[in-house]
């Protein structure tokens, strides 16, 4: 990333001063902040045997293997390039080498070393074999002949799927895959990117971990990274990683998540132009490879195939408000909303299983039972606001405390049950796994263990979906340690899927519950776990509009999530961390909260968060001016719906995601170049006010004319120009010939 000079100057000043606080107040002696040490892997050299190199036909598919000009190895489905290897280079390699983590609550930093590499690659057989081509021959370092290799190709429905695998005579641990594009095609995807969405020239570490606090905003980064062993995360830190991409020469890749291997750590290379490498953990892999005429059909065809849950209707048609404290301030906060006009779809009471202080903020009791001294009249208060047409959701995630500190004792202690019954995650000794959550330990439930899981399903249908409770948030999942024991499997290969069989655990418990329309959303990701959630959101966003954690980050990531196969993805409205850094003290501003807001009324859900620290911040409902700038956007949202069905009901069929970079829906315009605007669905284009103070914004139009959808004003495409933007006037357009534009434009008047 590069910084004007007098911003790497102020920068340097900042970070500097917190070194002098921190070091003349004692604060920090001397400490080692962690990060990432990844060793690289190039491709070798690609070398035909005698008599290998021919054209090779199963069905439509296609197997070309040439000498000239270089050694190359293409694959076609009868209709197009589906996928090619480097000219001259290698498209299999292995390696022997280490793979170690060091972990702190949830963060995870990644050491690779290599002991010996064999990259020269050397086609010695190919064969047809039914409906498949399968390529044989041998690895070695350059010197001597190392693993052998098989990499077979077969037609599916949407491209071709390649199985690869290395020999284990030379006790490889990793495989290494290289793929070709063009010199100056990007690259996007790998499950969510908060950095960029062009993943060009980066090298990347596939690992789901916590993301970090300012992810480089300063001064907070680096007070961060001093006093909380490198809590302030880098650029590559994600919630949610993982082997699926696509580049803008139209072709894409997508590791099968039937797989146990595909969920490997892995390291994705992407510095070289022209190629596109990925280093598993693993000695197999298996991937469908795909090709198109069009972005769009490109994302459809990768996520094709998968069958979504459908995404309840009601959470489109008004906002789900983030509130805490109890019976009466629920019941407060929402009728002084509704007296603002606000479109409230549910309510989201996270600390219905009580509120603990920690140093980091308000948490949450993991106790997964109500508390009733905190919410009296329980069923009582679902049943009114359901009245009200309002639904109640509520929190869980994957772990379980000891309550023996709570003040008011659960009637069940389901930390003990799963201890004495064996269903939680061991650390080495044979123990439960205590994993420190800044504060209090924690303990995983085994999602390896099949009547584990199947217990706390139990527990969720029965605890946490108890009173008409119809959804909730489903945290974290991304902190299982690469050194745990588990009932089944290796840890270091189920790190990345944790989040899937999470998933897979809430899905069981809805269904126990027997309710079809259970809405869930998760934050940590793996591959293939959009086939058990609908939903999902963007993680824990600084209460800041900066592009490394805050407002701006937001788009970029849901740009890379929507292609990596996530169609459906929101944010916390405001931002979630909300830290005094010393030097500054990040809490929401009014004009911060109507901004996100905005945004958020162009999107598949509108749903507020108190925040870490919601004492010091203000909330949608903090005075009259906040509660009529927030309900002006939920108007905005709910005027939506009718688009949003079938925006939400499309994504859901064919995984396009719902939020899409212009790449997808104006291919070949300027538009398709501009991270810092979106379209939602395929109509309608936004351009959101992404700096602070700013009360105009530049939107680039693709060709036709296009219809500011709140003022009515029109204007020529295929341009670039700064329209007005003042808080409470996004800067959203629908092109006058598209199909919508009468209805959208009728629904969004008068506003």
């Amino acid at each position: 990333m590069s910084f004007p000079r007098r911003k790497r100057r102020v920068t340097l000043i900042a970070f500097l001063t917190i070194i002098v606080v921190l070091l003349t107040t004692g604060a920090v002696a001397w400490m080692r902040v962690p990060r990432d040490s990844v060793a690289k892997i190039e491709p070798g050299v690609l070398s035909i045997g005698e008599g290998a190199a021919q054209v090779a036909s199963a069905g439509d598919l296609e197997v070309t293997i040439t000498t000239v000009p270089e050694a190359r190895v293409e694959v076609s489905d009868g209709e197009r390039t589906v996928w090619s290897s480097v000219p001259g280079a290698s498209f299999l390699g292995a390696a022997r080498g280490q793979l170690e983590a060091e972990e702190d609550r949830g963060y995870f930093w990644i050491n690779t070393e290599h002991e010996q590499t064999w990259t020269a690659q050397t086609v010695e057989r190919v064969e047809t074999t039914g409906d498949a081509v399968v390529l044989t021959g041998t690895l070695s370092d350059g010197r001597a002949a190392g693993p052998e290799w098989q990499a077979t190709f077969a037609p599916t429905e949407r491209g071709v799927l390649l199985e690869a695998e290395i020999g284990s005579s030379e006790e490889a641990t990793s495989l290494a895959f290289w793929s070709s594009r063009a010199q100056d095609a990007a690259v996007h995807g790998f499950g969510e990117q908060f950095t960029d969405f062009n993943l060009d020239g980066r090298l990347l570490p596939i690992v789901a971990r916590e993301q970090g606090v300012g992810r480089g905003e300063q001064p907070l980064t680096a007070l961060a990274d001093l006093t909380n062993n490198g809590a302030g995360g880098t650029e590559e830190m994600t919630y949610a990683a993982w082997a699926s991409w696509v580049t803008s020469d139209l072709r894409g890749v997508r590791l099968d998540p039937g797989l146990p291997e595909s969920h490997a750590i892995a390291v994705a290379d992407l510095e070289e132009p022209g190629q596109v490498g990925l280093e598993i953990h693993a000695r197999k892999m298996r991937a469908e490879l795909v090709s198109a005429d069009s972005p769009l059909e490109l994302i459809t065809k990768q996520h094709a195939g998968t069958e979504r849950p459908e995404l309840a209707r009601w959470t489109g048609e008004g906002a789900i408000i983030g509130v805490q404290g109890g019976t009466e301030k629920v019941r407060e906060t929402i009728r002084s909303l509704q007296e603002a006009d606000t479109k409230i779809a549910g309510v989201w009471l996270q600390d219905w299983t009580g509120q603990r202080t920690t140093s980091f903020g308000e948490r949450l009791w993991w106790t997964w039972q109500l508390d009733e001294e905190r919410y009296p009249g329980w069923e009582d208060l679902i049943s009114d606001l359901d009245g009200d047409g309002i639904t109640v959701t509520t929190y869980v995630n994957p772990f379980l405390v000891d309550p023996g500190e709570k003040e008011v004792a659960p009637q069940r202690n389901l930390f003990a049950e799963a201890e004495q019954a064996g269903y939680l995650v061991a650390d080495a000794a044979g123990q439960p796994y205590a994993l420190d959550q800044g504060g209090f330990d924690a303990y995983l439930v085994d999602l390896t263990n099949e009547a584990a899981r199947a217990w706390y399903a139990e527990v969720i249908a029965t605890e946490v979906l108890a009173g008409g409770v119809r959804g909730f948030m489903a945290d974290f999942a991304e902190g299982l340690p690469l050194d745990a024991k588990l009932a089944d499997g290796d840890a270091q290969l189920l790190h990345n899927r944790w989040p899937g069989l999470w998933a897979q655990t809430v899905r069981e418990a809805c269904e126990i519950a027997e309710q079809p329309d259970c809405v869930r959303w998760f934050r940590a990701g793996s591959l293939g776990m959009e086939a058990h959630s609908p939903l999902f959101w963007n993680g824990d966003q600084l209460v800041s509009f900066g592009p490394e954690d805050g407002l701006a980050s937001v788009l970029n990531a849901t740009f890379s999530a929507g292609v990596s196969g996530w169609p459906l993805i929101h944010s916390d409205v405001g931002g979630y961390t909300s830290i005094n850094a010393v030097l500054k003290d990040y809490v929401r501003s009014p004009e911060l909260l109507a901004r996100w807001a905005e945004m958020s009324a162009f999107g598949v859900v509108m749903r507020t968060h108190e925040g870490n620290r919601p004492g010091e911040n203000l909330q949608v409902y903090s005075d009259s001016e906040t509660r009529a700038d927030f309900a002006h956007a939920t108007r905005i949202f709910a005027a939506l719906a009718d688009y949003r069905q079938e925006v939400v009901a499309d994504a859901t069929k064919t995984g396009t995601p719902a939020i899409r970079h212009g790449w997808l829906t104006a291919p070949g315009t300027a538009a398709a170049k501009v991270d810092t605007q979106f379209f939602f669905g395929p109509s309608i284009l936004v351009a959101p006010v992404l700096d602070e103070g700013a009360r105009e914004v530049e939107v680039t139009l693709p060709p036709g004319r296009w219809r500011h959808l709140l003022t009515g004003e029109e204007y020529d495409g295929d341009t670039t120009l700064t329209v007005s933007a003042p808080v409470g006037t996004p800067a959203a357009f629908v092109e006058t010939s598209d199909p919508w534009a009468d209805r959208l434009t009728h629904a969004l008047s008068g506003l």
